[in-house]
């Protein structure tokens, strides 16, 4: 049997984006823990093109494990009651590419380095990005990662978060570029 001859050329990809938030935004959905209540801490930082500017319409989701180091496992991630753990939340970017999340510290399990799953949606994106924000909190634990381990030590550092005075974390996504945040293929 023959295979017949294209006819038709492909249809061009198309990216992801803009972003509308009817459907996509729901009230409180960048507290993941309740702000101030105990433990809280903000999660914040900016995402930056391959020329650095400040892309002003992403969105950022992230998926964390809870203190403990336990992943919840409630319905519901979507309501906010003022005082559940979700361990998911949505936020977009402002004018100046900045976000921010209301969260807590992950807890190792297993003795594994810390980390938070982060999703980039971001116009120019074909596909949206996975990534990691490690805790800078515990270098043993950071070296024996398994995927931290098998970078470069620039690389490496791209996905580790830094501490802000008030204890909350600060982490930049770059796109593309100098210090490029190392993306993970799903």
């Amino acid at each position: 049997m023959s295979v017949p001859a294209k006819t038709h050329e492909p249809t061009p990809g198309q990216t992801v984006g803009p972003f509308f938030a009817y459907g996509v935004e729901y009230p409180k959905m960048h507290q993941v823990a309740f702000p101030h209540s105990a433990g809280a801490i903000v999660l914040g930082g900016a995402v930056f093109d391959g020329d650095g500017n400040p892309i002003p319409d992403a969105i950022l989701e992230i998926w964390q494990a809870d203190a403990d180091g336990s992943i919840p496992r409630a319905r519901g991630s979507f309501r906010r009651d003022d005082h559940t753990f979700t361990g998911f939340g949505r936020t977009f970017t402002n004018d100046e590419g900045h976000w921010e999340f209301w969260t807590r510290n992950p807890g190792a399990a297993a003795d594994k380095a810390p980390f938070i799953a982060l999703i980039v949606y971001a116009r120019g994106l074909p596909n949206k990005l996975h990534t990691r924000i490690y805790l800078p909190d515990d270098d043993a634990l950071l070296v024996a990662d398994p995927l931290l381990s098998s970078l470069a030590e620039g690389d490496r550092a791209t996905l580790i978060a830094t501490r802000t005075p008030d204890g909350g974390l600060h982490f930049d996504v770059r796109l593309q570029g100098e210090k490029e945040t190392v993306f993970l293929a799903f």
